[in-house]
């Protein structure tokens, strides 16, 4: 497939095997050091996977960062990724990081409506508004929160700002992939859930952010999408696919007030 080479990560990102088992561990800690701050595996679907995991500040929250994990639809959980909430929560914000349905068991327009379900779910818990930010995969997935069909009105007015990191803003080159094998992508799916493609969201603050030594794939992908929305760029230099992220449990960071202001 003429893409490949052009959407892996891993292999372009030295000791890259090394970073999912730190994640698990530095997640497990900060769960455990929230202790009853740390609510875990919150329901909002019929199946599994349809939870989330729901992490108070200290006092009364300012508003929830919701974060949606990346994996191109077909890796992770929430559970990896907990630690990423400790900016937000330092500035006083709840964070809410939602699993999925993974692909093949679910189209990529199938995990679309789950977030969907979970925004909806987060909204019912919690007063103020609401900021999302997700990561590869995750990106699309925020960005797709923006269309009118997915999410009532009133979820989407308390919707302020969006952060996508390294988003996967248009899916059709991932036609041409072995991936697809699992994703199962036709040409109508990918144009209907390519953010590219949407009108651009009017009265929130778009900040897409991308590493500067990312795949060229994914620096056209954060490009194109600033590009359809008019949105700020950001390229974080010396920044990769992996570590791009990490700003995220740094309250003082860009990437934080990025999302909270």
């Amino acid at each position: 497939m003429k893409n490949d080479e052009a959407y892996k990560n891993a292999e372009y990102i030295a000791d890259a095997a090394s970073y999912p088992p730190r994640w698990n561990s530095e997640a497990e800690a900060f769960r455990k050091g929230l202790g009853a701050r740390a609510q875990v595996g919150v329901s909002y679907g019929a199946s599994a996977r349809e939870s989330f995991d729901f992490f108070e500040p200290e006092g009364v929250s300012r508003g929830t960062v919701v974060f949606v994990h990346g994996g191109y639809w077909k890796a992770f959980d929430s559970s990896t990724w907990s630690h990423l909430a400790a900016g937000p929560l330092a500035r006083g914000w709840a964070v809410a990081m939602p699993s999925y349905t993974l692909a093949p068991d679910a189209r990529i327009g199938e995990i679309t409506l789950q977030i969907a379900a979970a925004l909806r779910k987060i909204a019912d818990r919690t007063m103020g508004p609401i900021a999302l930010a997700g990561h590869s995969a995750g990106g699309h997935l925020v960005c797709r929160m923006m269309d009118p069909l997915v999410l009532p009105v009133e979820v989407r007015d308390r919707i302020r700002r969006i952060v996508p990191i390294s988003p996967v803003a248009d899916l059709a080159p991932l036609l041409e992939t072995e991936m697809n094998g699992i994703l199962g992508l036709d040409a109508a799916e990918a144009a209907a859930e390519s953010p590219v493609n949407m009108t651009p969201p009017h009265g929130v603050t778009v900040s897409v952010v991308v590493g500067g030594d990312e795949r060229p794939a994914f620096l056209e992908q954060a490009e194109a999408l600033s590009r359809a929305w008019g949105a700020r760029l950001t390229v974080v230099e010396g920044k990769h696919h992996f570590d791009v992220i990490d700003a995220l449990a740094q309250p003082d960071s860009d990437l934080v007030a990025a999302l909270t202001g």
